[in-house]
């Protein structure tokens, strides 16, 4: 692989990952609240999903501006007080949302990477 495919698949993964990480963060929420670097933490081990804390702290600011999480402090046994981050009614309703749609999107978005498709210019 060239020096420029490594760079061009990391701007792809980039901005897969930009569309996608509100909805992951919301989802790792769906059980349980979660504090911003256990939520780095999971994204990290997925792979695909890993990201720095300079994207998630001001993507978890904006999900607490509009409404789609609330933070409470807890004490921590290994350190000092953590912020942990848990659905509103409204993040559990935008996660279900995007739930509902993804499946859709994604099958779209599989059809044009793996079956080739003639345009309406193309003519046999």
């Amino acid at each position: 692989m060239e020096a420029g495919d490594a760079s061009k698949q990391a701007r792809a993964a980039a901005q897969l990952r930009k569309g996608v990480l509100e909805y992951c963060v919301l989802a790792l929420m769906r059980d349980r609240p979660r504090y911003g670097v256990e939520l780095l933490r999971e994204l990290e081990d997925s792979g695909a999903l890993a990201t720095s804390q300079g994207t998630v702290y001001p993507l978890l600011s904006r999900l607490r501006r509009d409404d789609l999480v609330t933070t409470t402090w807890q004490e921590s046994t290994s350190g000092p007080p953590r912020r942990y981050y848990a659905l509103t009614d409204s993040g559990r309703a935008a996660l279900d949302e995007f739930t509902r749609v993804w499946p859709g999107f994604r099958d779209a978005v599989d059809t044009f990477l793996t079956v080739p498709h003639a345009s309406a210019g193309d003519h046999a």
